[in-house]
């Protein structure tokens, strides 16, 4: 017999809803209330004014509002009452679906004091939902010959309500062949099954109805029903049978979809449709109904998905085999996947150097990082590699952690900048591997002095060079960089004829040129030796010297300088001598020259230019040594004017001249006595001079004649000779110039290199000049003349009528500077 119906009793669960709204507490500012599900819109929540501390009125004046987080169209405030009420239907299934407990949590805003109070709002489940079955009627085929105690699978029923209000159990109409057994499950779900009690007889009732009803614990209890049609056949008395309680395969992860993977297989001995047998899973999950697909009628299990190892690595499936009558088989299916290598290894940095210096210690790390590869077995074992003519080690520290650390010390100037590529690689079959790429930058520090390019440098230059001229420019290279590699250049301090080298030369510190300070002149400085330094910018600064010399190449600038005959200084002129009796090739003078130049420049050549008697003379072309050309003839005159050229062989050539007068006589009375007529008028002031000049030698040899005899009489030796010199010192200016030079010492004289007769044609006086004489029996010894080279014979040409004899000659020693 079929229970009573249950009617629950309405007024009491009113009471109990109502109970339940009012329920409320405040702890730290915390509210709470608890309501029913499925009120209607504006059903009494909580009474929010008062649990505020306010007034229903003050709500609205100190703008109290709801701030919940996206749960405000579920309440709302009552300005009139101060309630917290709903604003709609609660479906606490839909909030909260089966949880245990269901809370919807808001806040309110008290925006005069911008404060917030929580609310908590706890939803209380109500049997609003009864079991349902999913299905209307489900048909049950047993054959007449079942034994009692046979059981049926039946559909089963579900409750989205929690707690009491879910399901609780089955219910069974009456009958006496079958009854209900309801079975619990591990995970608490409960399985009903139809039971045979007793034998059945097809003849006597074909069909068997059933009602199954699945009820909840709540109040009002609510309960859901599904028709069971239970069907007699004949003779169908044995369920399929699988194969095998659990069938067992491997399967790679890389297989492509619809890949045959087994087929499952179950047998029943019946006949006709009891014995035809269809396949299906049982409560598979939406996961799996995405990866595998079973052929119904076959058996076949086929891959429709892509199988990931690393998402999962083994399945269990329930597969159900049915005959035709519905008598059911359960087996499993227990799918392993197998992992194959398609995972690259995956690597993460964790610690990089960008940077390091070149005089790093060996062993500095510049990189740390993480290998993981996702496959398993040999496929997830990984190496890592760098190329071996890299200066790194790789090295495993902790884990899968790595670490790539310098091997020696790095030289930037060898390579500056690394580009390290680390090969990260599986054991699998084939092997897969991950390049990671890093850079490295060699800082660089001041290792390296400035080189020049040559050990020694040479550079010329012309005299006469304009100041600031550029002389060379010199180049240094350093391998470092920045500004360890910035070069300057600059001069070691150093003297050259007293003065700094910074005198004559500069070097630009930047570029290396070196210019001229001053116009070198190749007659004072021919070379220069200077000590180029050269340093970079780096700290310490390092630097390298090289030597330089500098050589000034001569230009002809300098004229020929004549140094015989030397042109007087007090004006006279001078006077070579000439026998009449000279033969052809007779050396009457040499004209001595010197040039200051060097080479070709210095090179002379001696030109007669002009004579005042052409023929009579010639010069020597490299010697320039004056000869008479002819015999000298009584018809050529006394005074023999000679211009001589001397010219240098530079580009341009430069030239100088000099005079020469020779005087055609035999002897020195001759010479003089013909002298007279190249006298020039006579002004007074030329005779004041001469007066004193007459004064001065007559002092000079008073002061040497007193230091005579005071040398005698210290010696008292030849007293009697010191008698006459002071005899002579009386006499001295009426004695004629006979009584001192005799002929053939003049002529002894004239006959050497060195004589100077020089005439001063605007005077009154002529000198006659000899150098120190050679000869033994000179008149005046070296003794007497002192430290004076040159012998001065002055003439006083009086010029009285037809009396030559009237000539007074003064003689005296007159020192060249």
């Amino acid at each position: 017999m079929a229970a009573p119906p249950y009617r629950p009793d309405c007024s009491r669960l009113v009471r109990i809803c109502v109970l339940l709204g009012a329920l409320w507490e405040i702890q730290a500012e915390q509210i709470r209330y608890s309501v029913p599900e499925e009120l209607d819109k504006g059903s009494y929540v909580g009474n929010i004014a008062k649990d505020l501390g306010l007034e229903p009125r003050e709500l609205s004046e100190r703008g109290v509002r709801i701030i919940s987080r996206g749960r405000t169209h579920l309440f709302a405030l009552n300005p009139q009452s101060g309630s917290l009420v709903t604003a709609g239907k609660i479906d606490r299934e839909e909030l909260c679906e089966r949880s245990a407990k269901c809370v919807v949590s808001l806040e309110i805003l008290l925006e005069d004091k911008v404060k917030i109070f929580g609310v908590e709002v706890e939803i209380i489940d109500v049997n609003d939902n009864a079991p349902n079955f999913g299905i209307e009627q489900r048909e049950i085929k047993v054959a007449e010959n079942e034994n009692p105690g046979t059981r049926f699978p039946l559909p089963e029923a579900f409750d989205p309500d929690v707690g009491v209000n879910s399901l609780q159990g089955y219910q069974l109409s009456s009958n006496v062949h079958f009854s209900l057994d309801v079975q619990s499950g591990v995970d608490g779900i409960k399985y009903p099954e139809l039971v045979l009690e007793l034998a059945l007889d097809r003849e006597e009732e074909a069909v068997h109805h059933l009602l199954l009803t699945a009820f909840d614990g709540g109040e009002l209890v609510r309960s859901g029903t599904v028709e069971i049609h239970v069907t007699l056949v004949d003779t169908n008395d044995n369920a399929p049978v699988f194969t095998q309680p659990e069938y067992h395969v491997n399967v790679p992860e890389n297989v492509p979809v619809g890949y045959w993977l087994l087929t499952v297989k179950a047998t029943d001995p019946d006949e006709g449709a009891n014995g035809e047998v269809t396949y299906s899973f049982r409560k598979v999950s939406d996961k799996m109904s995405q990866l595998f697909q079973l052929n119904s009628l076959t058996g076949d299990i086929t891959i429709v998905g892509d199988l990931d190892y690393e998402d999962s690595g083994f399945y269990d499936i329930d597969v159900e085999a049915h005959d035709g009558p519905g008598l059911r088989a359960r087996s499993k299916v227990l799918v392993t996947v197998l992992d194959v290598n398609d995972n690259a290894p995956e690597v993460t940095v964790t610690s990089l150097t960008s940077s390091i210096q070149e005089t790093s210690s060996p062993g500095t790390v510049i990189a740390l990082f993480n290998v993981h590869d996702s496959d398993s077995g040999e496929n997830g074992l990984v190496t890592c590699s760098i190329l071996d003519n890299l200066p790194f080690t790789l090295e495993k520290t902790y884990g899968n952690y790595h670490r790539l650390s310098t091997q020696r010390t790095l030289d930037r100037e060898e390579v500056s900048e690394y580009n390290i590529t680390v090969t990260s690689t599986d054991h699998g079959t084939p092997p897969l591997s991950t390049e990671t790429h890093i850079s490295l930058h060699v800082a660089d520090i001041n290792d390296n002095p400035p080189t020049f390019l040559h050990a020694s440098y040479s550079a010329y230059i012309p005299e006469n060079n304009p100041r600031g001229a550029s002389i060379l420019s010199m180049s240094a290279q350093d391998p470092d960089s920045i500004e360890n590699a910035r070069v300057t250049y600059s001069l070691a301090e150093d003297t050259l004829h007293g003065m700094p080298l910074s005198f004559y030369v500069s070097i630009n510190s930047d570029t290396g040129v070196l210019y001229a300070l001053c116009s070198f002149d190749y007659e004072q400085v021919r070379d220069l030796q200077l000590l180029v330094t050269a340093s970079d910018s780096g700290d310490p600064p390092l630097s390298s010297n090289v030597s330089l010399s500098i050589f000034v190449l001569d230009q002809n600038d300098n004229s020929p300088e004549i140094l015989y005959p030397a042109l007087p200084t007090d004006g006279s002129i001078g006077v070579e001598l000439a026998p009449r009796s000279a033969e052809p090739g007779y050396l009457v003078t040499k004209v001595v020259a010197v040039d200051r130049d060097s080479g070709q420049n210095a090179w002379l050549s001696y030109r007669l230019l002009k004579a005042s008697e052409p023929g009579l003379f010639m010069v020597g072309l490299h010697t320039g040594e004056v000869r008479t050309a002819r015999a000298l003839l009584d018809r050529d005159a006394l005074k023999q004017s000679l211009v001589v050229t001397v010219q240098d062989h530079g580009q341009p050539p430069l030239s100088a001249t000099v005079t020469l007068t020779v005087a055609v006589a035999e002897s020195i009375p001759e010479v003089l006595a013909d002298l007279s007529s190249l006298k020039p008028s006579a002004y007074a002031d030329d005779s004041s001079l001469t007066l004193y000049l007459v004064v001065a030698v007559a002092t000079v040899s008073c002061v040497f004649l007193a230091f005579v005899i005071v040398l005698l009489a210290l010696r008292l030796r030849r007293w009697h000779t010191s008698r006459q010199l002071q005899a002579v010192g009386v006499g001295l200016a009426g004695v004629p110039a006979s009584h001192f030079v005799g002929m053939d010492g003049v002529r002894a004289f004239l006959q050497t290199y060195s004589q100077e007769v020089s005439l001063r044609a605007d005077s009154r006086e002529s000198h006659v000049i000899f150098p120190q004489p050679n000869y033994a029996d000179t008149l005046l010894s070296q003794e007497s003349c002192g430290k004076s080279e040159p012998l001065l014979i002055t003439q006083d040409l009086l010029e009285t009528k037809g009396d030559p004899g009237s000539h007074q000659v003064s003689q005296s020693c007159r020192t060249k500077t």
